[in-house]
């Protein structure tokens, strides 16, 4: 058993910032930022994570054709909820009146939409009938701006997707590699605590006291290398585990890190690069919510026609990677 795609949404916010915007505010450029990442601009939310995932989740299940009473799960993944508590899926649940549907968040970072559908699967072979996957991220409110080799890197946007049984297969790998945690992570501000003395970060874990807490950090040489092995490992698994191989990929959907993360898996992989989705040069990296996103860009175009065979890949920090393949 499998899943079938029964409706995409997406929602990106209106502010659109340009490569010539970052210039204004630190030391760098159109043509070195393109080089690099192949990025262009990025679309920058003044609205709460919340109110984009709801918008993008109102879409995909107008476009499955169901009421929000069909959805028996709501599964959310993000790193930038606006709550601690209650998950982002419990907020979702109650704006789009999915009163019948359990909810609960996951946080795998960029490559968690892989593991919600993954997760989603499951839930679909043990009883459920629709789930909603909701993604949505709001990294512009961890990003720091004052560092030019990664402030240029993020945007914000929302995906989403209904999904529910199918009769093609559905085959995924995930993984993860804990040793590289230090090298992709946004540390919580510290509470004052009145009864305990504050410990030094670097006395109680082994990431670097490189930045302000609440911001991200990235040792981009080492999540490269990362993301080109992870990338090229989770997609050769899941299509070994489908009897396949990647070359009998119609189309792959990554996610949208750097434009080259994107050739030199490609390379590896031996496929023309024509073969992978890509729009980094209009959002940027949209952490979790890149794949959804180009999931429904890819289903208003047509491009998801019945009996293609689709892959999807993501990477991030945890250090954590997921791939699946299924067929539409």
């Amino acid at each position: 058993m499998g899943l079938k795609i029964l409706g995409t949404g997406y929602y990106l916010p209106e502010k659109v910032v340009t490569n010539a915007d970052f210039a204004k505010i630190v030391e760098t450029s159109d043509e070195w930022i393109v080089k690099r990442t192949g990025m262009k601009e990025r679309h920058i939310a003044s609205e709460p994570t919340h109110v984009m995932a709801e918008k993008a989740a109102r879409m995909a299940v107008e476009r499955a054709g169901l009421s929000p009473l069909d959805i028996d799960l709501i599964l959310c993944t993000t790193v930038t909820s606006d709550y601690i508590t209650p998950a982002l899926a419990c907020i979702v649940q109650g704006a789009i009146g999915a009163k019948n549907a359990a909810a609960f968040d996951i946080n795998a970072a960029c490559a968690a939409f892989v593991y919600a559908l993954d997760m989603a699967n499951m839930y679909l072979q043990h009883g459920y009938h629709h789930v909603l996957i909701v993604s949505a991220e709001g990294l512009s409110k961890i990003t720091d701006y004052t560092d030019r080799s990664t402030c240029v890197l993020f945007g914000d946007a929302a995906g989403a997707c209904v999904v529910g049984k199918g009769e093609g297969d559905f085959q995924s790998v995930l993984g993860s590699d804990g040793t590289g945690a230090h090298t992709l992570f946004a540390r919580r501000p510290l509470n004052d605590i009145p009864f305990v003395e504050q410990a030094d970060p670097q006395s109680v874990d082994h990431f670097p006291d490189v930045n302000r807490p609440g911001v991200l950090y990235m040792d981009g040489r080492e999540v490269y290398k990362f993301a080109v092995n992870a990338m090229s490992t989770a997609l050769k698994g899941a299509c070994e585990k489908d009897g396949i191989t990647p070359a009998d990929l119609d189309l792959i959907i990554p996610h949208q890190a750097n434009l080259r993360i994107i050739q030199s898996a490609a390379k590896e992989l031996g496929l023309p690069l024509e073969r992978f989705y890509v729009n980094i040069d209009r959002y940027g990296n949209t952490s979790s919510a890149c794949i959804p996103v180009a999931l429904a860009e890819l289903d208003e175009q047509g491009r998801l026609t019945p009996g293609k065979k689709v892959g999807m890949v993501g990477f991030g920090a945890g250090l954590v990677y997921g791939g699946c393949v299924f067929t539409l």
